[in-house]
């Protein structure tokens, strides 16, 4: 990934620029640094500091607290993707005795597992990690305070048991598997579970007055797939264009995707916030516009990843103090400042390379009752069914070889489309899941409910 201040329009520049800075001096924090990647690059990084002289830059690590919890879940669906499991096991049947075998994989990595949000005892972040050596110690006698799969509660426990789950399948602790598998083939050199020079001292700042106190750096042992990692602005940038793209030697694009898809449900005042998660991920709907990723804090430190994927434009924010500016509102500002004053230009409209006769008899105007859809052959290989005026179910398919459609998203998701052939062997309608689509609104040629009345059409005279 290459990095150029060069890319975007110097107001644009500007405009983040004045977003950082108003956040580091308003929430008055000690130091403040951000990066932006559009179409897979870092195009800028900006810094500002409280320090006389040079800024942080790019390279300078801070912690960034439960921003981990996406690396510990990138290792859990490389597991998936190997065969080692599927993510509607039960904990039991890979990491016997914890007390919350019951729950499932996914279950965990969506925050559905029912477990506390925290571990028993002194606050973890703030103490050893050696209080803390077993599992069980993280647990605690109660783990589990909801139902299993019925609610989302976020659970830092719940991500030491998966980084558990990973050093029981690997064999290996999960600060090798990750450096292993993910951070050296992403290229990561700066993100690491130590703190590694340069890196920023973390600080609370007091709430009235303009004064520090140094925070300390506990190793928080057990916890640390929940929390551990320091990275920076530069790696945390590589990292956005991954969790976009997905690299075949880490995580299929696809296997990212899934990531990005909610996976729990969703209560009352969650609904209202536009907010939800994933495999790993935070997702919400901020400003009308879709955005991934995940905060992180940790005493002494805060920091953001935010993803657009629609606009292909991240935002990375880091800053060293226990609280103070929201960075999640800046991650999701700097992300909106690109993309409306740079609108992602769209790839330039190509045809088919082949063109299918029996794909294109099916494109065209189609009626499920009396709704009008269109249903139309894209160059990428897929059908793609969309009303025709007004709300309605949208959706693609990807052919499946056999003359047969299978949907990838939204209501059709899963669901079959076949063409269905006359005696003459034109095309009759087609059949989606069951519901009837025909050339003409409920076509009496057509099954049930075509020609349910054989006076037909009529006026009310």
């Amino acid at each position: 990934m290459t990095s150029s201040q060069e890319v975007l329009l110097p107001g644009t520049r500007r405009a983040l620029l004045h977003r950082i800075a108003v956040a580091q001096a308003e929430g008055r924090a000690p130091s403040l640094v951000a990066a932006v990647v559009r179409n897979g690059q870092t195009v800028w990084h900006g810094a500002r500091t409280s320090v006389d002289g040079h800024g942080p830059d790019g390279t300078v690590q801070y912690r960034i607290g439960s921003l981990t919890k996406i690396f510990t879940a990138v290792l859990v669906m490389r597991l998936r993707d190997e065969g080692a499991l599927d993510l509607g096991d039960p904990l039991e049947r890979h990491l016997p005795g914890t007390g919350v075998g019951e729950a499932t994989i996914a279950e965990l990595l969506a925050h559905t597992a029912g477990l506390a949000a925290e571990s028993p005892g002194p606050w973890w972040e703030r103490t050893p990690g050696a209080l803390r050596p077993e599992l069980s110690d993280v647990l605690g006698d109660q783990p589990l305070l909801h139902p299993v799969g019925r609610r989302f509660h976020y659970s830092n426990p719940g991500y030491t048991v998966l980084g558990a789950l990973v050093e029981e399948a690997r064999g290996a602790s999960w600060e090798k598997v990750l450096r292993d598998e993910v951070l050296e083939p992403l290229g990561l050199h700066r993100t690491s579970a130590q703190p590694r020079a340069p890196h920023a001292g973390g600080w609370a700042v007091h709430p009235w007055a303009d004064a520090l106190l140094p925070e300390p750096l506990e190793d928080l042992g057990r916890m640390a797939p929940a929390g551990q990692l320091w990275s920076t602005t530069g790696d945390l940038a590589r990292f956005a264009a991954f969790l976009a793209r997905g690299d075949d030697r880490v995580l299929s694009a696809e296997s990212v995707r899934e990531m990005r898809t909610p996976a729990a449900p969703t209560e009352s005042a969650d609904v209202m916030d536009g907010a939800t998660y994933g495999l790993g991920m935070q997702i919400q709907r901020h400003d009308g516009r879709l955005l991934v990723g995940h905060s992180g804090s940790l005493p002494g430190f805060l920091a953001n990843l935010t993803l657009s994927v629609e606009d292909d434009v991240a935002a990375v924010v880091l800053a060293n103090c226990t609280s103070g500016p929201l960075l999640g509102a800046v991650g999701a500002d700097l992300v909106r400042i690109v993309a409306e004053a740079e609108p992602r230009i769209p790839e330039p409209w190509r045809p088919l390379r082949e063109v299918d006769p029996a794909v294109l008899e099916l494109a065209g105007q189609w009626y499920w009752g009396t709704h009008a859809f269109a249903l139309r052959a894209t160059a990428d290989g897929l059908l793609v069914l969309a009303p025709l005026s007004g709300g309605g179910r949208r959706a693609r398919f990807r052919p499946n070889g056999d003359g047969t459609w299978t949907g990838v998203e939204g209501y059709y998701a899963g669901e079959p489309l076949r063409s269905v052939r006359g005696a003459d062997g034109t095309v009759n309608h087609l059949d989606l899941g069951s519901f009837v689509f025909t050339r003409q609104p409920y076509d009496p040629a057509a099954p049930v409910p075509g020609g349910v009345d054989a006076e037909g059409w009529r006026g009310i005279g």
